[in-house]
């Protein structure tokens, strides 16, 4: 989401601040009854979180939602071809973006 709605490169996506959203309409056939439960990371600001408190959610706060590590592959931009790739391993545990 963060590449593609905001622009950001492989390494700041990952390093962004997390969300996680609980108490939806979910595949499995069942619908909110009202606006769901979301966890936050400390990075999200204190006025996102009164605004989404305000608009019906229970928001809880967390110090870390997950781990991240990718590869990305975008074309080559021309007058170059084949791909050009980029590898990102976020801040909040230890590892490494390992491709070939």
């Amino acid at each position: 989401m963060n590449m593609i709605d905001f622009g950001m490169g492989v390494q700041e996506a990952g390093d962004a601040a997390r969300f996680y959203h609980t108490g939806d309409s979910q595949p499995t056939g069942q619908v909110m009854a009202n606006g769901g439960t979301l966890e936050l990371e400390g990075g999200v600001c204190g006025d996102v979180a009164a605004e989404l408190a305000g608009r019906g959610h229970a928001v809880s706060r967390h110090a870390n939602l997950g781990g991240y590590q990718a590869i990305e592959r975008r074309r080559a931009p021309a007058p170059a071809t084949g791909f050009v790739f980029a590898g990102a391993s976020e801040m909040r545990k230890d590892g490494q973006a390992v491709g070939y």
